[in-house]
């Protein structure tokens, strides 16, 4: 594959129809969005000795990153070096941002380190403090952003948002209106989301009218132009009070705001009158979106079905459901765990297994959710043998990104007295076997009660201190006395 270099005019005129019609970012993306097909289209690509040219590799970064396909969006970004297509410094930036999202943080300061001192300017100090901030690294964000500071480096915005979203995240809303005052002396200009931030940390702390005052005042300052996104928040944060009216008032106004039509700003609307409990303005916002997008996509259906399932009206979500059951073209299993999840909340576990199985048939495996909605049913009727064969299953699974999936400690406290109550050690050894291929460590609490299970059902087992041992785990001085017991030679 030949990328152009950086600067080279592109000559979309004298590229063949074919070509224009397939962009590199249509061609990743033909078979669908899983990280699958699009790694496979890449591969092909990357083969190929088809030019491609730097704004459609910058185009398909963008929507690569979108879709959170950072190991694919890596690859492409390690090709435009490897072809010869320079970088800018804003390319730097996100090379070093998916760095951070694949390989982890401290692969990411080495990048930065290897970096030359002229491309060390504000975006790649901003793209690394972003990341410590994504990841609640809070001294070495702090850190960093002093040397930004101290650097004299153009700063606008975006390190100040970072950072406020950090304190957000990790429960300091009373941080935030000290770095807003920074940002006014400093003459930098708050924008969208510095605004949004602040009301959400004044609103953390029960300041409404403080809330009121911000946009009041973003208002006054007439800069920064309040979008949908500014109405929505302050909405989100009116039904979060419990200031319905409010909320709805200002849900009228993220109406009048959404001119141009944003997927996303219909499906705010849905979600925030659902929470008003305003079923009518559900319905009409929902009939705008279909009007406004008539190839509605598998989010929006999964977003409606949920709202209607909280608000009670089954029969509304199941009508929504066979609408896109038969207009779907890829059977989306998150759409019909909003519905399974209905059925079983509802007692309804044959019409539950029943919406399971046609997923099953339509292509969609039941994924790690899908066995969580019937291990929770399984619980709550106390049918705990069928509940560790969907923790089984859910871990053998796994999660969609990838990572492992394991059941929460209450979970499996409750699982594990139940084995204790039974005296069932068979039982619990197997449960034991199913949750070592998803946690690290057993953890004191599981073995200790696994040690009440043996004495209860008055068995032994050499190998306890063993396995404890192992697992560098301190029993308390109550199982130590039953171990006495448990642990015979």
């Amino acid at each position: 594959m030949a990328l152009q270099q950086f600067g080279r005019t592109k000559s979309v005129t004298k590229r063949s129809t074919k070509y224009v019609e397939q962009a590199l970012y249509l061609r990743l993306f033909k078979d669908g969005g899983s990280e699958v097909s699009v790694r496979q289209q890449l591969n092909e690509v990357l083969k190929s000795r088809k030019r491609v040219y730097k704004w459609e590799v910058g185009e398909t970064l963008k929507k690569l990153r979108e879709r959170k396909l950072y190991y694919p969006a890596l690859k492409l970004s390690e090709a435009m070096d490897r072809r010869g297509m320079n970088k800018t410094v804003s390319d730097q930036a996100i090379h070093l941002d998916l760095i951070a999202k694949t390989r982890g943080i401290p692969a990411a300061e080495n990048y930065f380190i290897d970096l030359p001192e002229a491309a060390k300017t504000h975006h790649s100090y901003g793209a690394l403090l972003n990341c410590y901030c994504k990841e609640l690294m809070t001294e070495k964000a702090e850190a960093l952003m002093e040397k930004m500071k101290a650097l004299n480096l153009s700063l606008t915005s975006m390190p100040y948002n970072s950072l406020m979203t950090l304190y957000s995240k990790t429960g300091h809303p009373e941080k935030i209106p000290a770095i807003i005052q920074e940002m006014k002396a400093g003459s930098v200009m708050l924008d969208s989301c510095s605004y949004n931030v602040w009301m959400r940390a004044l609103a953390a702390v029960n300041d409404i009218s403080g809330v009121e005052r911000v946009i009041d005042e973003m208002k006054r300052d007439g800069r920064v132009s309040s979008d949908w996104t500014t109405y929505s928040n302050l909405a989100s944060i009116y039904v979060e009070a419990g200031m319905f009216e409010k909320a709805e008032k200002t849900l009228n106004e993220l109406e009048k705001k959404n001119a141009r039509r944003d997927l996303l700003a219909f499906q705010f609307l849905i979600t925030l009158y659902g929470k008003t409990g305003n079923l009518r303005e559900v319905y009409q916002i929902w009939r705008s979106l279909r009007l406004a997008f008539p190839k509605t996509a598998n989010i929006s259906y999964l977003n409606i079905i949920q709202v209607l399932v909280n608000l009670n009206d089954l029969p509304g979500a199941e009508k929504c459901f066979r609408e896109w059951e038969s207009r779907c073209s890829t059977y989306d299993i998150r759409v019909a765990n909003a519905l399974i999840g209905a059925y079983a909340k509802e007692g309804m576990l044959e019409k539950a297994k029943e919406l399971k199985e046609q997923a099953r048939r339509r292509g969609a495996k039941p994924n790690a959710k899908t066995w969580e909605i019937f291990l929770d049913y399984y619980l709550e009727t106390r049918e705990y043998q069928l509940a560790v064969d969907c923790v089984a299953n859910a871990t053998s699974i796994g999660r969609g990104d990838g990572g492992k999936w394991s059941p929460s400690r209450k979970i499996v406290r409750t699982l594990m007295e139940h084995f204790e109550q039974e005296k069932d050690v068979d039982g619990a050894e197997g449960f034991l076997e199913i949750l070592k291929k998803s946690v690290d460590s057993l953890g004191v609490e599981v073995f200790e009660s696994l040690i009440r299970t043996y004495a209860a059902a008055g068995k032994t087992t050499p190998s306890m201190r063993a396995r404890l041992k192992m697992e560098k785990l301190e029993v308390s001085e109550a199982s130590k006395k039953l171990l006495e017991a448990v642990c015979v030679e």
